[in-house]
């Protein structure tokens, strides 16, 4: 006869058995709510291969001059510079404020959802999360509050996000992109490379949870080919492991993403891989449209088993971003077109049209001016035209002035209406 005892002590333990499966499948469901990584494939959250097919949001919290039509500067630092000459500081600290607040809206995320694109990469200056000034303000909640912003624009419509350091500490690429000081400072400087870490460290810590999150590009371009590969090449693959170390300290769930040296370019720097949640990006631009072109980063993801993705390529003919987008889909490698929007622009997703009187911004941001004396007179004399035309640009650039580029966006395999 079983006591009742016995029956008590096995309705226990048939309790902890259902409440242990059931924490495990809660578990293993929280886990599968994030993109992972599977052998050389990039896996969804329903167990499936997803290709990354998307956009760069690029010109928006990383200015470059050449997105602006300027020639002579390119880097935000010398961009807002030019601008402050112009219409000075306070007027300056306007324009950015709005200008944040209107080159990418909730209403660019969703034109992006209604044409197709599943993924974005979002180029950010790591200034963003220190107490720099940087592009009308400072502080280190700033870069949350805007990526707080896009990311629930982006969950909301079914969009994940690629969140990448463009701008580095001490400067990752030596030339405008990182908006240093020409020259890969972040290798040699303990202080930087303590800094970029830390940041990650804390943009992980935030969004560790964030299933709309995709991964952390850690360093966008790193080491230009100016300068000495033999001593700077080695120090690159070090500076990943200690920024993937401290990411990891926080946030187990997402994917780094570890561009090569040379812009990207360069996969010969990579040892075997050292994180199981990894993707290698390379990034190409004005090469044959070939499958040669990317043969060697396929061989790489064949010999080490992980994923490769073309994190920026395009700014080409339609004919050509149709052919290369053929190459990387034929070859399951993952791609994000650059750029989004660009002023004047068919080389892109998205345009809109040049404001009334900017010509003058550009003539001055184009000019000479070494000294005061060269900022007097080059100084337009109209600075209300100036201004206008800056308030333009804003205006133009908001998505309801924007005309998409149809021959582009269909050579990418999006809808166009």
């Amino acid at each position: 006869m079983v006591s009742h005892f016995s029956i008590i002590v096995a309705m226990k333990i048939k309790y902890l058995l259902v409440a242990a499966i059931l924490v495990c499948t809660t578990a293993i469901a929280q886990k599968n709510k994030f993109i992972g990584v599977k052998g050389a494939a990039v896996i969804g959250v329903d167990g499936k291969p997803f290709l990354i097919k998307g956009t760069n949001l690029g010109n928006w919290l990383v200015p470059e001059g050449y997105m602006f039509k300027f020639g002579g500067i390119n880097s935000p630092r010398l961009i807002n510079e030019a601008i402050t000459e112009l219409i000075g500081p306070d007027e300056a600290t306007a324009f950015w404020k709005k200008y944040l607040d209107t080159y990418i809206t909730q209403a660019d995320i969703h034109y992006l959802h209604t044409i197709g694109v599943n993924s974005i990469r979002v180029p950010f200056n790591y200034r963003l999360f220190t107490d720099e000034d940087y592009i009308g303000g400072r502080g280190e909640s700033r870069g949350f509050m805007l990526f707080d912003r896009v990311i629930a624009w982006c969950k909301a419509e079914g969009i994940y996000v690629i969140l990448d350091m463009h701008c580095a500490p001490g400067g990752q690429t030596g030339d405008n992109i990182d908006d240093g000081y020409g020259y890969p400072f972040l290798f040699e400087n303990e202080g930087s490379q303590e800094l970029a870490a830390s940041i990650w460290k804390k943009i992980a810590a935030h969004y560790k949870n964030e299933t709309a999150i995709l991964g952390y590009d850690l360093l966008n371009e790193p080491i230009a080919h100016y300068f000495d590969k033999e001593k700077l090449n080695p120090l690159l693959e070090p500076v990943f492991k200690r920024i993937t170390k401290a990411i990891r300290s926080v946030d187990t769930n997402h994917i780094v993403i570890l561009g090569g040296a040379q812009w990207d370019s360069n996969f010969k720097i990579f040892g075997p891989p050292f994180d199981s949640k990894a993707i290698y990006t390379f990034h190409k631009y004005w090469t044959p449209p070939t499958k040669k072109v990317i043969q060697d980063y396929l061989d790489f993801r064949d010999k080490y088993q992980v994923p490769v993705y073309c994190g920026e390529t395009g700014e080409n003919t339609d004919g050509w971003v149709d052919s290369f987008r053929t190459v990387l889909d034929e070859n399951n490698v993952g791609w994000h077109f650059w750029p989004y929007k660009k002023i004047d622009n068919t080389r892109g997703f998205v345009t809109f049209k040049v404001p009334e009187n900017y010509g003058m911004v550009i003539a001055y941001s184009d000019s000479a001016r070494r000294t005061f004396a060269d900022i007097r007179r080059v100084k337009p004399q109209n600075i209300e035209a100036v201004k206008q035309a800056l308030q333009g640009f804003l205006n133009n650039c908001r998505f309801e002035n924007c005309t998409p580029n149809k021959g582009y966006i269909s050579a990418l395999g999006f809808k166009t209406e």
